[in-house]
């Protein structure tokens, strides 16, 4: 099998083929897309198989919990539970862009998705593609690295053909990504006000405490 190559308007997605893309996922489809950072793969996270798809095309361990794309605050409150204030604040700062968020999963979820954490790590991209298919999907769309574990991560379609082209069956090809930082991450899943910033990627550390230390 090779990968189809979809090209999509990176600022102005073609409705028509943003529904291709939201039949493939729906059909239980792996699909590799820009975001602004990587690429990264996209699956219904509610569809089990498709999930599993995920860890068994990455040779990801089975241990590590998938990212979410999103496109909007509301969708966090969806799938988040014990949420406070510095949500909020981290989301009225830095999203749509580069942050990840760590917090408590809701009953939405199924716990295979947040590979048996209960916690999922949600984030709204600051790129219109993604944005676009999770809002004609009606629900997030996984987001982890579209790269062999190990392997570097890509910032156009041609990296992720070489590397994983024979493993899915749609790549969109959107150009090349805005970043070519992974996002920072940062766990609000700890309770009682507590934060830990887990990595630094293109949003400083010093951003982030200038935020939840005000």
């Amino acid at each position: 099998m090779s990968a189809e190559i979809l090209r999509v308007h990176p600022d102005e997605p073609q409705q028509d083929r943003v529904d291709y893309i939201v039949s493939c996922l729906r059909k239980g489809n792996v699909v590799a897309l820009p975001t602004d950072t990587f690429y990264g793969l996209a699956v219904d996270p509610v569809n089990l198989r498709a999930v599993e798809q995920i860890y068994q095309i990455k040779t990801r361990q089975k241990h590590k919990p998938l990212s979410l794309l999103i496109a909007n605050l509301g969708q966090a409150y969806t799938l988040a539970r014990d949420t406070d204030a510095m949500l909020d604040r981290l989301a009225d700062k830095f999203w749509p862009g580069p942050l990840t968020i760590i917090v408590r999963a809701g009953s939405k979820l199924p716990l295979r998705s947040t590979a048996n954490t209960g916690n999922v790590a949600i984030r709204i991209p600051d790129a219109a593609i993604p944005r676009a298919v999770v809002e004609r999907l009606g629900l997030p769309i996984t987001a982890t690295s579209a790269n062999l574990q190990g392997a570097s991560e890509c910032t156009n379609a041609s990296c992720v053909r070489d590397q994983i082209g024979d493993r899915i069956p749609l790549i969109v090809d959107g150009g090349p990504t805005a970043r070519a930082l992974p996002t920072t991450i940062v766990d609000l899943s700890l309770g009682s006000g507590r934060w830990e910033i887990l990595r630094e990627g293109a949003i400083p550390t010093h951003e982030i405490v200038m935020v939840l230390q005000r």
